[in-house]
């Protein structure tokens, strides 16, 4: 069981993964999300070794390797 000074020790220990809130309360769990979506990178690169990627003005180039690992670039 972990104790905090100034802190009465809670019935049940204390999950040190979980980060402590300024009352030294775990938070509230958050509500979970959706799944993000899944893309196939070939897919992507219509078979090929590259895509290029847009976010806001920006493009991106995303590459897949020999190796079959994936790069993405400015």
């Amino acid at each position: 069981m972990i104790f905090f000074v100034g802190f009465s020790a809670s019935p049940e220990p204390l999950d040190p993964a979980l980060p402590m809130t300024h009352s030294g309360q775990a938070p509230a769990q958050e509500t979970p999300q959706a799944a993000p979506p899944v893309h196939e990178a070939t897919a992507l690169t219509q078979g090929g070794t590259l895509a290029h990627i847009r976010l806001n003005d920006q493009t991106y180039a995303l590459r897949i390797t020999r190796a079959g690992k994936l790069i993405l670039t400015k």
